[in-house]
């Protein structure tokens, strides 16, 4: 099932293995060792107009600032950079477009080629910041199942290649935690993390990062749009739940079928689903902008959005504090949303 992604077919050159360390503090605690040079740390800002909105402290994680432009650059560079020490220099990925664009810089960085598949559904913005990394782009298929069934079968025909998923992968997953090692570090324990589910990898890495730092009683909120809510489906039936069609704007949410292992970290850990709808969405993207200079994709507009519902309010009653992952998105840009604004999605 394409919907239904695994990391079996994945040809590895030699096992690979996650590099985690123990610093020497006291109360020593395992942080994930990242791949020096490929990416930033990112900052954490405390947003005053948020905060008075929400009436708790709220602070940004702003993996918007990241390289691509979004937090996807963790996992890709962790991935990446351990098949190219096991000899991998052919990368082919499928994405909705942000996975894709961080596989074309972090390969650029490691020169490695990378062939990226992704669907009708994706920006022309998207295309060519993905190509100005050097990658080769093939657009195909409606949604971004389509787009990896072709991907998966460039790479069976390609031996000299390696499959890269956009969010299944354990790798991926460290890569994406090394997000909550950079709060432990920063002295910042929340009352909860918010953030959006697409796929599920940032997910399944906020999780495991708070489980390796034993942050067992800091609430996760998994945040979605209305038309991409594959999470919140999965978690009402008990197990992974393939959507007929994605129908929200929020693209890069675009998953039909969460990671099986996002919802199974799901139930071990605190974890409560939001949705919000395009509009809520779009309107936390102008915010952000207005209020932080930050221009973001809906996918990201829906985990502040979350913030602001009066319906999700209850969530975050008595926390002293939440952090909002800013995760991106490259697939934005003023024009596009003049577009959302003349369609009256701007609330």
């Amino acid at each position: 099932d394409s919907g239904a992604m695994s990391t079996i077919g994945l040809r590895l050159t030699r096992p690979l293995a996650s590099t985690v360390s123990r610093r020497s503090v006291t109360g020593a605690s395992l942080r994930v060792e990242m791949p020096p040079g490929l990416i930033c740390r990112t900052p954490l800002l405390e947003s005053i107009p948020l905060s008075q909105a929400v009436g708790t402290r709220v602070l940004l994680k702003m993996e918007t600032l990241q390289p691509s432009g979004s937090f996807k650059d963790r996992g890709m560079a962790y991935l990446c950079s351990q098949l190219k020490s096991s000899g991998v220099s052919s990368l082919i990925c499928s994405s909705g477009g942000n996975a894709g664009h961080a596989v074309a810089a972090m390969g650029r960085q490691l020169g490695m080629t990378v062939r990226v598949i992704v669907p009708t559904t994706t920006k022309a913005i998207m295309l060519e910041k993905i190509r100005s990394q050097g990658a080769e782009v093939t657009v195909h298929g409606e949604n971004w199942n389509a787009a990896d069934e072709l991907a998966r079968s460039m790479v069976a025909a390609d031996a000299s290649s390696e499959y890269i998923p956009p969010y299944e992968h354990p790798l991926l997953w460290e890569g994406h935690s090394s997000l909550v090692d950079e709060l432990v570090e920063d002295g910042v324990k929340p009352g909860a993390i918010v953030a959006s589910v697409g796929g599920g990898g940032l997910l399944c890495g906020v999780i495991r990062g708070l489980q390796r730092h034993a942050w067992h009683d800091v609430k996760v909120v998994a945040a979605e749009t209305t038309g991409a809510a594959c999470f919140s489906s999965a978690v009402k039936a008990g197990s992974p739940v393939r959507l007929d069609a994605i129908t929200s704007i929020a693209t890069s949410l675009g998953a039909l079928q969460v990671s099986p292992t996002a919802l199974s970290l799901a139930a071990e850990h605190p974890t409560e689903s939001a949705l919000v709808t395009d509009q809520q969405a779009v309107g936390a993207c102008v915010r952000l902008l207005n209020e932080h200079r930050a221009l973001v994709e809906p996918a990201c507009g829906a985990a502040i959005a979350t913030l602001l519902s009066d319906e999700h309010r209850g969530i975050f009653s008595g926390l002293d504090s939440v952090v909002v992952v800013v995760c991106g998105g490259s697939g934005v840009d003023w024009s596009i949303m003049e577009q959302w604004r003349e369609e009256g999605l701007w609330g």
